[in-house]
């Protein structure tokens, strides 16, 4: 599977800082010293409906890691998955009465669009869970074999009490769990389990539904979780940098993959640290495709609005933050773009190399991104106040907001 082109980078003068960032394992930020090759791993969409403002906003935040990264003179190595097998991708599909390859291609053409209409910088390995399927298959046998894994009605589980780990990504105790795994894809009250918190690992064909050779398993698909291990074992290994994703993921799905990996390697801990995006509401509640009061980026972007507002929408709040999406945040982005364009639209201004320490010195503090828009905002006022007469200024701030922030001005 394709990504999405890459847009350019510009090169700015020095070098950032090294990135520090909220862990959610250990409850506190963290400093990522990650040498030449920095290693991330961001999980991707079920293509059934793409891409809602709470989508864009998760990756707006690791794109904005990539950026500081490659602000350090690092090279980056991203991964991100398709989750283009699973129960309610295949509901769509058959709500709708189309075929549910289809849909996914369709709907995950669209999240390319999105990406780069945004700017969003792409994976170097963009792999849906179908392709992934001849890596995952061997992994659960692993699994089954060693004693960490057992069958039930055909189906294969994960035994959550085979790694002595297992609980440290979230930090839940097991009440906490069953709800939530209850909430978001698990079966914990299915009788027969070991224990209500195991996770399928391979599901054995159901009538109707796709299935695809398991070896020594019987004829079916994979878990969500293995999905994301298999391919982030295959293409970063064990110990990188950063595993990523919305706040929700962090339980059950990055629990239960660093479990997974965990189990299959021996080693300790899948990722350095788990970073966690907040949630984006409209009405009052969080934007859910279940729920369906979603804004999708697509939309806005047939309607006019400029990518690089929605981009500084996104920018105003922070990462870990939840927020609600209303049609002040874009309003406030668009009158902010018009204004930052008019300033740098001059033939000089105020100098600019305290202003491009001022963002990085923002993001490298657990990506504070508003407050390097309240930066560039202070050099738009004194541009638009008394001017300056530094004839590099403006071209200078134009492109550290492009290299750092991600929007062209």
């Amino acid at each position: 599977m394709h990504a999405w082109p890459a847009s350019e980078v510009p090169a700015l003068l020095g070098q950032g800082r090294d990135l520090r960032i909220h862990d959610t394992a250990t409850d506190g930020l963290v400093t990522l010293d990650p040498g030449p090759v920095a290693r991330i791993y961001v999980c991707g969409i079920t293509p059934y409906d793409a891409t809602h403002i709470g989508h864009a906003a998760t990756y707006n935040a690791f794109d904005l890691v990539q950026r500081v990264w490659l602000d350090t003179k690092r090279q980056v190595h991203y991964v991100q998955n398709v989750t283009d097998v699973d129960d309610p991708l295949l509901e769509r599909a058959q709500r709708d009465n189309v075929d549910w390859v289809a849909l996914a291609e369709q709907e995950t053409a669209l999240f390319r669009e999105d990406m780069t209409a945004l700017r969003m910088l792409p994976p170097q390995h963009y792999i849906g869970a179908v392709e992934a399927i001849p890596g995952i298959v061997p992994l659960v046998e692993r699994l089954r074999d060693a004693g960490a894994a057992y069958e039930l009605e055909g189906d294969i589980y994960f035994s959550v009490e085979s790694d002595p780990n297992f609980g440290k990504v979230s930090r839940l105790d097991a009440a906490a769990m069953r709800l939530l795994s209850a909430e978001r894809g698990g079966d914990p009250d299915r009788p027969g389990k070991k224990n209500p918190l195991d996770p399928m690992l391979w599901m054995a064909a159901r009538e109707g539904e796709p299935s695809w050779d398991g070896g020594s398993l019987r004829r079916g698909r994979p878990g969500w979780h293995i999905e994301c291990v298999a391919i982030a074992l295959d293409h970063l290994g064990m110990g990188f940098d950063i595993q990523g994703g919305g706040s929700d993921l962090a339980f059950p799905h990055h629990e239960m993959g660093a479990s997974h990996a965990q189990v299959l390697t021996g080693e300790f801990p899948m990722a350095k640290a788990y970073v966690h995006a907040g949630m984006v509401a409209l009405h009052g509640e969080k934007m859910s495709k279940s729920k369906g009061n979603l804004v999708f980026v697509s939309t806005l972007r047939r309607e006019g609005v400029d990518p690089a507002a929605i981009r500084l929408a996104l920018l105003a709040h922070h990462y870990r933050a939840d927020w609600e999406w209303t049609d002040q945040v874009l309003e406030d982005a668009v009158a902010r773009l018009d204004r930052w364009r008019a300033a740098v639209s001059r033939p000089d201004g105020p100098p600019a190399e305290t202003l491009v320490a001022e963002i990085r010195e923002a993001l490298a503090n657990d990506l504070d991104a508003p407050a390097a828009l309240v930066a560039v905002d202070r050099w738009a006022a004194l541009q638009q106040e008394r001017g300056g007469t530094d004839e590099g200024a403006p071209g200078v701030v134009s492109r550290a907001v492009d290299a750092l922030l991600g929007v062209a001005l």
